[in-house]
């Protein structure tokens, strides 16, 4: 699991089959910006729970699901100082 914060939605119009009706946003993990599926509703500035790999595809909704990246939580506190 990685803990990132939302930047902002993604808009991606022409989609795969498979990877529409998924809202997408843009995340910063450090230093890097990833795109994730948010299933759970997320806003800019949110900081959240995210994980890889299959438990992304099954937390997406089907091991079948084209994510590598899926947020499975909004974080109600952490301090990030420490």
């Amino acid at each position: 699991m990685k803990i990132c914060q939302i930047e902002k939605p993604l808009v991606a119009t022409n989609r795969i089959p498979g990877l529409e009706h998924r809202h997408l946003q843009v995340v910063r993990d450090g230093k890097n910006q990833l795109v994730a599926v948010d299933p759970v509703g997320c806003k800019p500035g949110d900081w959240v729970i995210c994980v890889g790999s299959s438990a992304a595809r099954e937390a997406a909704g089907s091991k079948d699901y084209p994510s590598d990246l899926t947020i499975v939580g909004i974080i109600d506190y952490w301090d990030e100082e420490h």
